[in-house]
């Protein structure tokens, strides 16, 4: 039986803010989805359109002005429609997506796809948005000039799809002949000279793009397989300009000297341009005053939405967590695979799950914000200040995104189109203070800068643990593109879009990819290393001797003696008795209930102890016992060490870590943040308490070993979700191992120059 034929292709091409990724929304529904080609770090995304019974797929290409490759990014649109891309088959027509109210720039690219040689639809959007200018277009008069297909649509309210539909499907059946913007003759002699000379294997688009594009990603590409084409070119150049057609002039004046011919009675244009809503706004959001001050009170509703609409979503899979936790624990018997189920797979996952509501709140604000026109204006007010740090306006919002939490940060940089830019804002935007560095700052600064301190310490110290990061990142950044990144830094040019209603489907789509891309990358990722942090904490399985436990039954005052060998059945049996204790306690009044809630809290202690020392004997400890000689110029111990080690696949896991060795037992972050005197909590009291092991009468935890821990988490990497978020945007592990490598080494610098510098004063 012959294989069934495959769905034609149909490649969606237009420059940015024309509404292709409504109209590709629109076209494909809900069959779609999101993928890197190898070596590219800019995302394409396929998805099916259903035609007259039959199927298409369609590919969104990355949002460009020009088919001028400058970079490998780029260059997969020009692969991709020359069929050059790997895996992919030559798309069969390409449906150019152009702004009404914006023709004869948006056409420039039109005709650059029409001399790739595959038949080109022109869909026509914005047209309300032209009317509402006074602009109105000939659709059809415009499709027999330019000589193909134009199709009048609104892609936002879905007028003019079946049109267009029939129209694409027609197109992929035709033939299709090549149609270029007349250039001068000196010009196409030069190109039959240049294709000649390379050979027939070099389509004849890319010929042209070798002449037309100085320094450009085609002469570097073809350069490695022809050696001697560096001198040719800069040759053919020369006689050019001895022509008189210079390149890269010669095509700007060659296309739209053919654009103006082909759209010649085409427009109709009011002898007055009206003021427009957009103009009357923008005269407010992108003054340097009101537009700043407009900006900033945005922010503030976008991230208090954040903290605030987040948390009850956040507590509730919290406790949907703890809750299936307990449930397997009833279910399965006391040893390691339960322990792996619960504290490995369901503590990662959930991990990563808790933040899902900030994901969602996130990208919904972006998504409106970018689709109404609003991110231009704001991106265009922060250009002033990100430009005196290497990068464009464009990085301040993934930045700003960042203090919430890394992950939506470093994933809205995908809204800056320069590879540089956009890598260098991946990598310094971890430097911002999220919200998982909240609890480790609440708990040192309540435990140790509240007794003897002014009441405005605490929130002057908060403050700088987040100016940390507000100072370094731009500093990084300036860094980075002074070195690594170094190269030309591209003129900041920001198309001003029009304001529009925003698409509700449109936003449904891009929050619904943007979790399920968080939740399928990182959340694999983090799941793998939380288990693996399991597995340290949990081996080598040291049994202790032999005991024997003297339990209490509170309902019927009888006294049984059990004999434990292993961990797991002492830990079971010690929180049984807390628990019955528990319950009777709160089942009595007076003295009574004295009586057994004391009982229980010294049989808790007994389960704080076993548990702490299960976990000092096991890999995590013994490595933190390792690490100590590096961190004591910190002021650290190996018990702070340890932590330290056990939090870097998240760095919420300090808190709790630092409660298991020290013997109180689990604590939730969220205590931490809710309690009103965190010196007076069990934790706080225990770190205050705590002593080194060979000078007992010394305190570990000061004034300079807080503020040093503090610095070394603002720094710090700690997030396998951020690592993971920046190996899927890169598509390289390289990059997250270099951030993982320059952060930790930043973080033990900073807090060796705080401790060492502090405990002189304090």
């Amino acid at each position: 039986m012959d294989p069934a034929p495959r769905p034609s292709v149909i490649a969606l091409l237009g420059n940015p803010n024309t509404g292709k990724t409504t109209l590709f929304n629109a076209l494909a529904g809900m069959r779609q989805r999101v993928g890197n080609y190898p070596g590219v770090t800019v995302e394409t995304k396929k998805g099916q359109m259903v035609q007259a019974g039959r199927t298409y797929d369609l590919i969104d290409l990355p949002g460009t002005y020009s088919l001028a490759p400058r970079s490998p990014d780029e260059m997969v649109a020009v692969d991709l429609i020359l069929g050059q891309q790997p895996g992919e088959p030559r798309p069969d027509a390409v449906l150019s997506i152009v702004d009404a109210s914006n023709l004869e720039r948006n056409l420039y690219l039109t005709t650059q796809a029409l001399e790739v040689g595959v038949p080109v639809v022109v869909a026509l959007n914005m047209v309300d948005v032209a009317e509402s200018q006074g602009l109105r277009v000939d659709a059809e008069r415009l499709s027999k000039q330019l000589g193909v297909p134009v199709v009048p649509i609104q892609a936002n309210k879905g007028k003019g799809l079946d049109r267009l539909k029939q129209v694409l499907a027609e197109a992929v059946a035709a033939s299709h002949s090549l149609t270029t913007a007349p250039f001068p003759e000196p010009f196409e002699r030069e190109v039959t000279h240049l294709h000649a000379h390379i050979g027939g294997g070099v389509a004849p688009f890319l010929v042209r793009r070798l002449l037309l594009d100085v320094g450009g990603y085609t002469e570097k590409s073809l350069a490695a397989f022809h050696h001697d084409l560096p001198d040719d070119v800069r040759s053919a150049r020369q006689r050019l300009i001895d022509a008189g057609c210079g390149v890269p002039a010669v095509e700007a004046r060659a296309r739209y000297g053919w654009i103006r011919q082909v759209t010649a009675g085409c427009v109709e244009r009011p002898k007055v341009r009206p003021v427009t809503w957009t103009d009357r706004i923008d005269r407010v959001l992108t003054h340097r005053v009101g537009g700043t001050l407009v900006f900033l009170a945005l922010m503030f509703v976008v991230f208090q939405s954040i903290f605030t609409l987040a948390r009850p979503l956040m507590k509730l899979l919290g406790a949907g967590k703890d809750l299936l936790a307990e449930g397997v624990r009833g279910l399965l018997p006391p040893g390691p695979f339960t322990s792996l189920l619960t504290d490995g797979v369901l503590e990662g996952v959930g991990s990563v799950i808790v933040f899902l509501p900030q994901i969602l709140i996130l990208f919904a604000f972006i998504a409106i914000l970018e689709d109404c026109g609003y991110m231009a204006r704001a991106a265009f007010l922060m250009d002033r200040l990100m430009s005196r740090c290497g990068l464009s306006g464009k990085s301040f919002i993934p930045m700003l995104s960042s203090v919430a939490c890394a992950v939506p940060g470093i994933m809205a940089a995908r809204v800056i189109e320069n590879r540089r830019d956009r890598l260098a804002t991946i990598l310094v935007s971890p430097l911002m203070s999220c919200s998982a560095r909240l609890p480790v700052y609440s708990l040192l600064i309540g435990a140790f800068l509240t007794d003897g301190y002014a009441w405005w310490v605490k929130g002057v110290t908060m403050f700088g643990m987040y100016a940390i990061g507000l100072v370094l990142a731009p500093l990084m950044a300036l860094l980075l593109k002074r070195t690594l990144l170094r190269g030309e830094t591209p003129v900041f040019v920001m198309e001003m879009p029009l304001y529009k209603w925003p698409s509700l489907r449109s936003i449904f789509g891009r929050v619904r990819e943007s979790a399920w891309a968080f939740l399928r990358r990182a959340g694999t990722i983090i799941l793998a290393v939380m288990v693996v942090v399991w597995a340290l904490l949990y081996f080598p399985r040291t049994e202790p001797e032999a005991q024997t436990l003297t339990l209490l039954d509170p309902e019927t005052g009888a006294v049984r003696e059990l004999r434990v060998e292993k961990f797991d059945d002492h830990v079971t049996a010690l929180d049984e008795q807390v628990d019955a204790l528990t319950r009777k306690a709160k089942a009595t009044e007076g003295d009574e209930k004295e009586r057994w809630e004391k009982l229980a809290e010294e049989t808790k202690a007994q389960l704080d102890e076993v548990n702490g020392e299960w976990k000092r004997q096991s890999v995590l400890g013994r490595m933190g016992r390792a690490i100590e000689p590096a961190v004591r110029p910190l002021g650290w111990d190996w018990k702070i060490g340890m932590a330290a080690i056990a939090s870097f696949p998240a760095r919420e896991v300090i808190v709790g870590t630092l409660g298991i060795i020290y013997n109180v037992g689990k604590v939730d972050a969220d205590e931490i943040r809710a309690a009103e005197n965190i010196g007076e909590t069990p934790l706080g009291k225990a770190l205050r308490k705590a002593s080194w092991d060979d000078d007992p009468k010394r305190r570990v935890f000061s004034v300079p070993v807080a503020l040093s821990l503090m610095v070394f988490f603002a720094l710090c990497c700690q997030c396998a979700s951020t690592l993971a978020v920046i190996r899927r945007e890169t598509n390289s592990w390289r990059w997250p191992a270099f951030t993982f490598a320059y952060m930790t080494g930043l973080a033990y610098v900073g807090a060796l120059v705080v401790y060492q510098v502090s405990r002189l004063f304090v």
